[in-house]
C-alpha cells in the first residue's frame, strides 16, 4: 500500500455514505466491520466487541468465527478497553495474554469507542502478516471509529430532545 492515508480517506467517504440517515448501530458496525475487512488488504478479521457488563461481547465482524466474551483487561482487546487507547502489536505471539481466536494471526490493531468519556467497546482488525499494521493504521481506523461514535451520538442526541 503506498498511500494508506488517501486510502482512509476514501473508505470515511465510503463510510458517511453507508450509515448516513441510518440510526442502528449494530447495523452501521456491520457495515464498517465489512468495508473494513475488504477495503484493507491483508486482514483475515475485523469487526467490533461491545462493552457489557463489565466484559467485551462480540458484535459484527467479518472473518472467522470469534471469541464471544473478553475480559476487561484480557488480550489485546481487552487491554485496549482498559487503556482507553489504541494498541497496535506487530507481533500477537509476544504479546502477554494473547488471546488467539484465530490461530494464523499475526498482527492485531485495536481501537477503543470512545462514547461520552467512556469505552463503549472496540473494533479489532487481525491479520496473518507480521507488523502489517502502522501508524497509518492506527489514524485511520481511529478516525473511521470516531466517524463510527460521532454518528451515532448525533443521533442520540436527536432521539433524547
Amino acid at each position: 500500500m503506498t498511500d494508506k492515508p488517501a486510502l482512509y480517506r476514501d473508505l470515511a467517504r465510503q463510510l458517511e455514505a453507508l450509515i448516513a440517515g441510518e440510526p442502528d448501530r449494530i447495523a452501521n458496525a456491520a457495515n464498517l466491520a465489512a468495508l473494513v475487512y475488504h477495503g484493507l488488504p491483508d486482514l483475515n478479521w475485523a469487526g467490533f466487541y461491545f462493552a457489557q457488563d463489565g466484559e467485551l461481547v462480540l458484535g459484527p465482524f467479518q472473518g472467522r468465527p470469534a471469541c464471544v466474551r473478553i475480559a476487561w483487561g484480557a488480550g489485546v482487546c481487552g487491554a485496549a478497553a482498559a487503556r482507553g487507547t489504541s494498541v497496535l502489536v506487530p507481533d500477537v505471539h509476544i504479546f502477554a495474554g494473547h488471546i488467539a481466536c484465530d490461530p494464523a494471526s499475526r498482527s492485531e490493531l485495536v481501537v477503543p469507542l470512545i462514547e461520552a468519556g467512556r469505552v463503549a467497546g472496540v473494533l479489532d482488525l487481525d491479520s496473518p502478516l507480521l507488523a502489517r499494521f502502522d501508524a497509518d493504521d492506527e489514524a485511520g481506523c481511529a478516525a473511521l471509529v470516531r466517524l463510527f461514535v460521532e454518528h451515532h451520538a448525533r443521533y442520540s442526541a436527536a432521539l433524547s430532545s
